[in-house]
């Protein structure tokens, strides 16, 4: 019996990847979330200001009115191509997923009530998880090309793309 436990590793690594899987998603969920709220707060605020400021009929408020626009538009144009509400939520659930796995384990219930190997079990509906969120993510980058396009196209029609080996190219194209 002493072997057997000269032989254990010091360290479990299923549980050790599961608690580095819970502290990543939940640091980057926290950092998405807090960097969408700091966008939104800017936008909201330079927002508001541009009415307050077109009440004064005064050259230099009509600058500082349209830079403000400038800021809201590139503010909601970072935010939609880095999707961090998206990114937030998605990275939120699959932390608390994850831990709801590590406790459903540790207290031996649910699938791991009545599993021959509660183990192998955690290791498989970890790596499940994990694959799933993975593979949702690259669903969404694969879908990122079309709505970049699509946005372009619709800002300026007079760019085309042009495929070169897999990469965009645009074109401006002249009557």
């Amino acid at each position: 019996m002493s072997e057997d436990l000269a032989k254990a590793p010091a360290t479990d690594p299923i549980m050790e990847r599961l608690e580095d899987q819970i502290a990543w998603y939940d640091r980057k969920s926290l950092s998405n979330q807090r960097t969408y709220k700091r966008f939104k707060v800017t936008e909201i605020l330079a927002a508001a200001v541009i009415p307050f400021l077109a009440a004064f009929n005064v050259r230099e408020t009509t600058w500082v009115a349209g830079g403000l626009g400038v800021v809201v538009t590139v503010l909601e144009g970072v935010l939609h191509l880095n999707q961090y509400q998206q990114n937030w939520i998605t990275y939120r659930s699959t932390c608390e997923s994850l831990k709801h796995e590590k406790y459903l384990y540790l207290g031996k219930a649910g699938p791991y009530a009545s599993a021959t190997d509660p183990h192998s079990l955690l290791a498989e509906r970890i790596e499940s998880l994990v694959s799933q969120e993975y593979a949702k993510w690259i669903s969404v980058q694969l879908q990122r090309p079309k709505a970049k396009d699509a946005q372009l196209a619709a800002f300026a029609p007079w760019l085309t793309w042009r495929g070169c080996g897999g990469l965009p190219v645009y074109k401006m194209e002249t009557a």
